[in-house]
């Protein structure tokens, strides 16, 4: 009978608690629908470019089901413009192969088609000289996305802490109470970003250095950089979880955030391949910070970018900093109209 009531009492608080119920019935929908879709799509055509070659060969890598370009002339600053995964440069009978590496599942991909493609049309395995624009023979999968990793762990985390942190100074009453003094609803919120913000600084220069010095993790670019992008996602995190803070009322609800707006933003993140998504997915990818956190991660991290490089993806994280931090301040007055 005990047990009946306990039952009871879990069942009407659940069917009370609305977004409790959306979040349990339909989060796993929306994961999973967006998850058949990333998973669904089909890896972009291995593109080469092929220089100082005979018809023959290029016919042959067509059959190998390769995008082939024939050109006179060709660079590596082209092929990371045109995103090419390959070069094949042929003089005096020597093959040259260019690798471009972004990812290296594509490079070994393109040493494979290309052998059988090849070996179709002569007696002996011929002999092709390799070289990496980013990486080497060595580079792994995980040496491209663990960059990625360390964006979204500062992420994670800082989203979390900050959004029940402050759920906290609102529940117990702190934040009524400061609202009810003099205060501007902008200086709360500065107070705030600033005063959890040295927390979150402190945490992103250990994860970093952590990552960098102790795992060994690839770094080609400026630690400097590094920190900086970390800051800027740290801020983010911190002005979005604190934004997100003010539509819960408990630390439960906070934590249901998690799958609805960290969740998406892996698939994002470039540990699936972007380049075979869909156009509309790929769009959606475009409207998550941690999107923009990645590219430039990776681009500092594993292919050694420059400021200049990576100057508009950290002018974006900036921006959406800003957008949630003006929302903050307009949110606060649903507690106070100053």
């Amino acid at each position: 009978m005990r047990i009946a009531s306990l039952v009871t009492r879990i069942t009407q608080q659940m069917r009370r608690d609305r977004r409790t119920l959306a979040l349990f019935f339909l989060a796993p929908l929306l994961i999973l629908t967006l998850m058949y879709f990333i998973f669904d799509t089909e890896a972009s055509d291995l593109k080469i470019v092929v220089t100082g070659s005979d018809e023959t060969i290029v016919k042959a890598l067509k059959k190998a089901d390769f995008q082939v370009t024939a050109a006179e002339e060709f660079s590596q600053e082209k092929m990371i413009e045109k995103d090419t995964d390959g070069w094949l440069y042929v003089e005096n009978g020597k093959m040259k192969l260019t690798l471009l590496n972004d990812e290296p599942t594509r490079a070994k991909a393109v040493q494979m088609q290309m052998m059988q493609g090849l070996l179709g049309n002569e007696k002996n395995t011929p002999s092709i000289e390799e070289k990496y624009v980013y990486g080497d023979a060595n580079t792994k999968g995980f040496d491209t996305f663990s960059p990625m990793l360390v964006s979204f762990f500062v992420f994670f985390f800082v989203f979390l802490i900050a959004g029940i942190a402050l759920l906290k100074e609102r529940t117990s009453g702190t934040l009524e109470r400061l609202l009810a003094t003099p205060i501007k609803r902008y200086e709360i919120v500065a107070g705030y970003v600033i005063g959890y913000g040295l927390f979150a600084l402190i945490q992103t220069i250990i994860v970093v250095l952590y990552a960098v010095n102790v795992l060994d993790i690839v770094l080609v670019g400026s630690i400097w950089l590094v920190l900086l992008t970390n800051i800027l996602v740290a801020l983010v995190a911190l002005s979005l979880g604190t934004l997100l803070s003010s539509f819960a009322t408990s630390e439960f609800q906070m934590v249901q955030f998690i799958p609805l707006v960290i969740v998406p933003q892996v698939f994002f993140t470039g540990i699936f391949p972007l380049d075979g998504m869909s156009d509309w997915l790929q769009k959606i990818g475009k409207v998550m910070p941690l999107y923009y956190a990645s590219d430039a991660m990776n681009g500092i991290m594993y292919k050694g970018f420059t400021f200049n490089e990576v100057l508009l993806d950290l002018l974006i994280l900036l921006a959406f900093a800003i957008v949630f931090i003006t929302i903050n301040i307009i949110s606060l007055k649903k507690y106070r109209a100053l």
